[in-house]
C-alpha cells in the first residue's frame, strides 16, 4: 500500500475510533474505507477486526479505571458473545469473496433504518424482568454472530438494546459494550487468524492507531454528562444513517 493511501486510512480510523467509543458503527465507515484503497474484501473485514480488538481495549481501560464496567451483570453477555462471535466470522470464511460487499451494503441499510426508528426509552430504566433478561439474551446471540461477521454498527445497536431491555443507563452501556466487544472482536480475530485473511502489517498500524484514539476518546467521556452523551451518539448515528442512504442510493 502506498504511504498516502496509508496516511489517509490512518486518519479515518483515528477519527472514527474517536467518535466510536460513544457512537459505536466505526466498521460501517472503516470497512468500505478499505475496500476503496484495493483491499480485499474478507482481507479488510478481518484486519479491521483485529484493530477493533485494540481499539475496544483502549476504549474499555479509562471506564475500567472508573470502576463502570458491571462484570456481573455482563457475564452471561460476554459467554452468548463468545459462541455467537466464532459464528459469524467463521461464516466469512464459508462466503464468497463477492458477497461480502454485498453483506456490508445491507448491513449499511439495515443499521441506518434502525437508527432512524430507534427510541431512548431514558436513563431511568426499570430494572430487567425475566422475560426482558431472555430478549436480551437472544438478541446479544444474534448481534453476536454479525458482529464476528461483519460488526459494522454492532455496538452501536447492542446499546440501544441494553438501555431498552436491560435496565442499565446510557453511560453503563456504552462502558458495558466497549468490554463485551473486546471478546466479539477478539474471538472473531481468532477465528480470522486461523483462516490466513489477516494483514498483520497493516493491522498492527491500525490496531495502535484505533488503541491510542479509543483511550482519549473514553477519557474524554468522563467530562461529558449523560445528556450530552445521548445528544452526541444520536446526532452522529443519524448523519451516519443519513450517509449510508445516499451511498445505497448513489
Amino acid at each position: 500500500m502506498a504511504g498516502l493511501d496509508l496516511f489517509f486510512l490512518i486518519i479515518i480510523f483515528f477519527v472514527t475510533s474517536v467518535i466510536g467509543v460513544v457512537t459505536g458503527s466505526n466498521s460501517l465507515i472503516t470497512v468500505p474505507a478499505m475496500f476503496q484503497f484495493g483491499i480485499d474484501p474478507k482481507v479488510a473485514v478481518a484486519t479491521n477486526m483485529f484493530g477493533l480488538t485494540f481499539m475496544s481495549i483502549g476504549a474499555s481501560i479509562p471506564f475500567i479505571k472508573r470502576r463502570e464496567v458491571d462484570y456481573k451483570k455482563l457475564a452471561p453477555i460476554i459467554l452468548i458473545t463468545l459462541v455467537a462471535s466464532a459464528i459469524g466470522a467463521l461464516l466469512v470464511g464459508i462466503i464468497s469473496t463477492r458477497a461480502v460487499p454485498i453483506v456490508v451494503s445491507i448491513s449499511m441499510i439495515l443499521v441506518a433504518v434502525f437508527i432512524l426508528t430507534w427510541r431512548d426509552p431514558g436513563s431511568n430504566a426499570p430494572a430487567p424482568s425475566s422475560k426482558a433478561k431472555i430478549v436480551t439474551f437472544a438478541l446479544a446471540f444474534l448481534l453476536g454472530i454479525y458482529g464476528g461477521l461483519y460488526s459494522g454498527g454492532y455496538v452501536t445497536i447492542l446499546t440501544a438494546v441494553l438501555v431498552a431491555f436491560y435496565g442499565v443507563n446510557f453511560t453503563a452501556a456504552i462502558a458495558g459494550t466497549k468490554f463485551i466487544n473486546i471478546f466479539s472482536s477478539g474471538i472473531a480475530t481468532l477465528v480470522f487468524a486461523w483462516q490466513g485473511l489477516i494483514d498483520y502489517l497493516l493491522g498492527i498500524i491500525l490496531a495502535v492507531t484505533m488503541f491510542a484514539a479509543a483511550y482519549f476518546g473514553a477519557t474524554f467521556i468522563a467530562y461529558i454528562n449523560e445528556t450530552w452523551l445521548k445528544r452526541i451518539f444520536l446526532s452522529a448515528v443519524f448523519l451516519l444513517a443519513l450517509k449510508t442512504i445516499f451511498d445505497f442510493a448513489s
